[in-house]
Order: C-alpha cells, then sequence, then structure tokens
C-alpha cells in the first residue's frame, strides 16, 4: 500500500459517522438532505446501512403532525439511551417541527440528548454538536424566524436523477387541522434567479427531473405581489436545455389560477400530473376546516386541468372523520371522489394534533364510525383507481427508469419506471443495459389499482445523462462504505391508499 493509499485509509477509519431518521412531509424530507450535506461537510461519513442507531452522531428530523408523533420520538431516544451509555461521545439531535414546538420539554423528557434545533435553523447542525461536545452539556436553539433559505445549505441529495427544489418555506393559510404554519411560519418566497441557477447547476450535474417545492407552492409570488409567479416559474423552466420533467408539489385550490393550468398546458417538459389536496367534499366541513373554497370550485379547477391536459393524472389528499362531520358530509366527499376521477388519493382519519383549533371542536367523532367511513372511501378509490388505470392499457409511454421503486422486480426479472403522469410501471427488463435515470418507451399491457405492467419487449431505451450520474454515483458509492437511506417518500408522489390515522399532510 502506497503512502498516500495508508493516509486515505486512515481518514475513512477515523471518521465519525451519522445517521439522519427523518419523518413527516417531503419538506423535510428535503431538509434531510441538506442536515447530510452539512454534516458530511463538517468531515462525518454516513453510517453503513442498518446501522439502526450504530453511530457518532443520530440526528432525528421530526414532525408534528401526528396525535402520537412525540411518543414515537421518546420511545426512539429511549432505545437509544443504553446505546449512547456503551458508546462514549455518541450525540444525539432532534430537529424539525416537534422540536420547534416542544423545545425544552425534549431535554426534560430525554437528558441524554445533546442538540435541539428547530426548522428556522438547520444550518447550525454542526455548530451546536460540536458546543455541546466541549461544554459537555445540551445545546438548545430554536430561531424563530429562518435565518437562511435552505436551499443555500450544502446537501447530499438521495437521487443522482431527480432532485427536490425548493421555491418557499412556511405557510399563510390558516387550516385548523394543521399545526405546520405555526412552525414553519409565514410563507417566505425564493428569488426567482436563485431558484432557477440551482436548477441549472442541477442539470449540469445530470439530474433531469425536479420537484418544486412548497408548503404551498402555487402560492409563490405572494411575498411581491404577483399572481402569476408560479406560472412564469413554469415557464421559465420550460427554458432550460437539458430538464426533461418538471413536477410540482402541493398546491392549494384557492390559489390555482388559469395561468397555472395554461402554463401546464403549453410547457412541455411540465408533467402531466397534478396534487391537488381537497380534503373533503363537504362545504359544511371545509368551512369548519378552514379551507377557502367549496366543492363546486374543486371540481371546477379539476375539469379545466382536463380540458386542458386531457390524460392528466390528478390525485389528491383527503380526510374522513374531521370533527362535525355527518353522514350526508361523508357523502358528499364520496361524491366528489366520483366526480373527480382521482388516479390515487391519499386517505386519512382525523387524529387531534395538538396546538391546533380542531382538537378541541365540538362534535369529535367515534373511533369506530371514522374506521367505516374510511374503508368505504379506499374502496370507493380503489374501484375509481383501478377505472382509471384501466384506461391507460395499449397506451405507449415513455418511462423515467426508478430506482428501488419495484420491491418484486428482483423475482419478476422487471425493471420500474415513472410515466409523465407519475405512475408507477413495472416493464419487462430489456437485454440492453438500463439504468435508473435512462428513458425507456414502452407499451402498457395490464392495469392494477396502483400500477400498470408492460410485459411486451421494450421499444426503445434513451441513454441519459441522468443515468451516467446515476453510475457514477453508483461506482463512488461502493468504493466507500453504503449510506443510510431516509426510508422517505421517492422523487413524486408517494404510494397511494396508506393505512393511515392522522389528519391529513399537515403542509396541504
Amino acid at each position: 500500500m502506497s503512502s498516500g493509499d495508508r493516509s486515505q485509509a486512515v481518514d475513512v477509519q477515523e471518521s465519525k459517522t451519522y445517521e439522519v431518521r427523518t419523518y413527516g412531509c417531503q419538506m423535510n424530507v428535503h431538509d434531510s438532505e441538506r442536515l447530510s450535506g452539512l454534516l458530511e461537510g463538517a468531515g462525518y461519513v454516513r453510517a453503513p446501512e442498518g446501522a439502526d442507531g450504530d453511530a457518532d452522531v443520530v440526528v432525528f428530523n421530526t414532525c408534528a403532525v401526528r396525535e402520537n408523533a412525540d411518543n414515537k420520538l421518546y420511545g426512539n431516544l429511549g432505545r437509544l439511551a443504553p446505546m449512547k451509555t456503551k458508546r462514549p461521545g455518541m450525540q444525539i439531535a432532534v430537529g424539525g417541527c416537534l422540536a420547534q414546538k416542544d423545545r425544552d420539554t425534549i431535554v426534560k423528557r430525554a437528558p441524554w440528548v445533546d442538540v435541539v434545533f428547530g426548522t428556522h435553523n438547520i444550518g447550525k447542525l454542526p455548530v451546536l454538536l460540536e458546543r455541546a461536545r466541549v461544554q459537555e452539556e445540551a445545546q438548545i436553539e430554536i430561531a424563530e424566524s429562518l435565518e437562511a433559505f435552505p436551499s443555500t445549505l450544502p446537501t447530499r441529495r438521495e437521487s443522482a436523477y431527480a432532485a427536490w427544489v425548493s421555491i418557499s418555506v412556511g405557510c399563510n393559510n390558516t387550516c385548523t387541522f394543521c399545526i405546520v404554519p405555526a412552525l414553519r411560519g409565514k410563507e417566505k418566497d425564493r428569488r426567482t434567479g436563485d431558484i432557477l441557477a440551482e436548477i441549472e447547476a442541477l442539470v449540469g450535474e445530470g439530474v433531469s427531473e425536479i420537484t418544486l417545492l412548497g408548503q404551498n407552492v402555487n402560492a409563490y409570488g405572494s411575498d411581491i405581489g404577483d399572481r402569476e409567479a408560479f406560472s412564469k416559474l413554469l415557464r421559465a423552466c420550460g427554458k432550460i436545455e437539458g430538464l426533461e420533467r418538471v413536477r410540482f408539489t402541493s398546491p392549494h385550490p384557492r390559489d390555482f389560477t388559469d395561468d397555472v393550468i395554461a402554463a401546464m398546458a403549453e410547457t412541455p417538459n411540465v408533467m402531466p400530473q397534478l396534487h391537488m389536496p381537497m380534503q373533503s367534499g363537504s362545504d359544511t366541513v371545509l368551512k369548519a376546516m378552514r379551507r377557502s373554497y367549496r366543492q363546486e370550485r374543486f371540481l371546477g379547477i379539476i375539469e379545466k386541468v382536463r380540458a386542458a391536459i386531457p390524460h392528466a393524472a390528478i390525485t389528491t389528499d383527503i380526510i374522513v372523520g374531521f370533527p362535525g362531520e355527518t353522514e350526508e358530509d361523508f357523502e358528499q366527499t364520496l361524491h366528489a371522489v366520483r366526480e373527480a376521477r382521482f388516479s390515487a388519493a391519499f386517505t386519512f382519519q382525523y387524529s387531534k394534533r395538538p396546538g391546533t383549533p380542531a382538537a378541541t371542536m365540538e362534535g369529535q367523532i367515534p373511533k369506530e364510525v371514522v374506521q367505516a367511513r374510511y374503508e368505504r372511501l379506499v374502496a370507493l378509490q380503489e374501484e375509481v383507481s383501478w377505472d382509471e388505470n384501466k384506461k391507460q392499457v395499449g397506451r405507449v409511454l415513455e418511462l423515467m427508469v426508478a430506482e428501488g421503486e419495484g420491491r418484486k422486480d428482483g423475482a419478476t426479472h422487471r425493471l420500474s419506471g415513472r410515466a409523465p403522469d407519475n405512475r408507477l410501471v413495472h416493464f419487462t427488463k430489456p437485454d440492453a443495459q438500463v439504468r435508473p435515470g435512462d428513458v425507456v418507451t414502452v407499451e402498457i399491457t395490464y392495469a392494477a389499482p396502483h400500477h400498470l405492467l408492460a410485459e411486451g419487449a421494450v421499444l426503445d431505451v434513451r441513454r441519459m445523462r441522468a443515468g451516467d450520474a446515476w453510475e457514477k454515483r453508483n461506482a463512488a458509492e461502493t468504493a466507500k462504505p453504503a449510506g443510510v437511506m431516509l426510508g422517505l417518500p421517492k422523487i413524486g408522489a408517494p404510494e397511494p391508499l396508506p393505512v393511515a390515522t392522522g389528519s391529513g399532510r399537515g403542509c396541504d
């Protein structure tokens, strides 16, 4: 071994390891990429896969939108306490929405935690860890307003070919079921030039799909009073050479204007996909939720989108059992589902979120009633999803090959990819090498409620710079200790219809 090789081996051996555990929405996923980038910039390396807390630094990026979020956190912290006792120098950090909400409580209940930081100061994590080590006491630092836009921080992205790009943080809405605006603050928009510069840099690195991210993404421009800022941003993305696919999540019906629909229809790389949270089909419940639209307005948006983009796949969020919801209210939700013809829905049973107005409302629905309604809604949406997917049979589609999306791909000798409308398609593995990020053309032969099959031969393979980027990263990863994946939603919409008992995605 050369002296250079010996030096490198010593560096790897002595590097401290880290693990990031992430809960919650896409914003938390994006923040965790930043936390990983900050730690690696400070000299840490990712712990081997399956480390399960056996790392020098374990970071919990928390969510506060579930009723039992705190119990889950403290249970996980409790399991790490004996590991920390046995491992001198190990540090534990807690950040995210629950940290912003509970702050001092965390260290009181789990005094072995070293650092507590909030949603507004994730960039301070390495400094706080070092301060806790030197001073040998817990560091609690919660900023009340954003110190630096997250996208200005280093990042360690989970995909070589697809990326989140944050365009705003915070939310100006006051939905009665949601605590996120209180924890993330008022909406703050990023400069358009900075957004486009980041996208261009990502494309230069090989990324070919980006998802514009915001807790109310289509309200972008509210800082400067430009109601058409979001549609202008979509059109600007269409002019970036090498950018194959543009998606965005999650819009709010209140701010979904005709110019956005036109931009989607007229910009070739903006994908025919829309995730539009409905939450309820009942005008009475929507009013109680403090949602600023009604069923007619919502269905009108869907109708306009379908008129402009006939093959658009539309998904949604729905909460079942909101306080005061009657059987008639629930029937209105079922009616809206039948009319909207969602390709998929993320359905949730309402549960109390501490600190929200809905948690103290009268008319809390018994658990058994909520469960029965939930099952009826799921059954209806399964039927609609299957019917909508059957319409795809016979279509020839371009798929971007995905990594880790087909759990049975190894056994079935298939690969998986995402269609332009974000539907998941499993396809026959071709003889030619195909890499994540490459594009294949296939004919759909079979439809299930949550996926499509292309069982014939692949019609065409397009090797992409995104595939080259994946190959380069994969080669680099195998040359060093394996990383710990975040275990979180992939780029694009997560798989639909989870068995959930939360009250919906708190950022929509």
